[in-house]
This record gives structure tokens, C-alpha cells and sequence, in this order.
């Protein structure tokens, strides 16, 4: 599908990666405050918040193939950058508890606010990237 095709489309990319981003925000968070008691309720808490954040990125880089037609790049930045943009609330989510809780050590805090988006890009930026080019190249099959 053509860029012209995708707007016809309704679609809006920027507000979706946004919008996924604070999926990924609340999933990270929620999962984060339920994960209270013994090491295996931790660990059963970060692995859903995983599985989920994983649902999330596969349905958004299907989503940006196959329904907005984006060449395997675009889609891969586009799901990228909303894994970025949820690094970055979680970031920010997690200053305010260290300042909630007068934690005196707000330097690296404010470390991750850059640090966290750039380390969570990469990655799901490589994974997205060959992912949309399989599905693409399934498509075209």
C-alpha cells in the first residue's frame, strides 16, 4: 500500500507509536506494582509483562505491513520508536518513585531518561526490522 493508500486509511503513525508507547508504559508499570511478595511472583509478573509487551510489538509491526502497507524500515522505526517512547515514560515513572521515596542518588535516574529509550531502540529496531522483512516477504509470496 502506497503512502497515499495509508492515508486514504485513516491511519495516523505517529499517534499510534505514542499510543503503544504508554502501553508499554502501563504494562511495565502494572505488572511492576503487582509484583510484590516471593521471587517466583516477581519473576511470573516480569515474565507477563514481557509476553505482553511481546504481543504488543508483534501486532503493531503486523499491523504496519499488512495493514498500512509500510515497507519493512518504516515499520521497524515506527515500532521502535514506540518501544523508545515507553522506555522513556518508565524512565520517568521511575524518577518520580525515586523521588517519592527521597532516594538521594537522582543522577543515574536521570541517566536513564536518555539512556533507556537509546538502549530499548536498537534492539527492537534490529528484531522489527527482520521481522517485517519476513512478513513482507510472505506477503509478496
Amino acid at each position: 500500500m502506497s503512502a497515499p493508500a495509508a492515508e486514504r486509511t485513516g491511519s495516523r503513525p505517529w499517534s499510534r507509536v505514542v499510543l503503544l508507547g504508554v502501553a508499554y508504559c502501563v504494562i511495565g508499570t502494572v505488572t511492576a506494582t503487582l509484583a510484590r511478595g516471593s521471587h517466583g511472583v516477581v519473576v511470573a509478573w516480569r515474565l507477563t509483562a514481557w509476553a505482553l509487551s511481546a504481543v504488543v510489538f508483534g501486532a503493531q509491526i503486523w499491523f504496519e505491513v499488512r495493514r498500512s502497507g509500510c515497507a519493512p524500515v518504516r515499520a521497524a522505526l515506527r515500532a521502535a520508536l514506540a518501544v523508545a517512547v515507553g522506555g522513556l515514560l518508565l524512565a520517568l515513572w521511575a524518577t518520580g518513585h525515586a523521588l517519592s521515596v527521597h532516594t538521594a542518588r537522582i543522577v543515574p535516574q536521570l541517566i536513564a531518561l536518555v539512556v533507556w529509550p537509546v538502549l530499548l531502540f536498537v534492539p527492537a529496531f534490529l528484531v522489527a526490522w527482520l521481522a517485517a522483512a519476513l512478513l513482507a516477504a510472505r506477503k509478496g509470496a
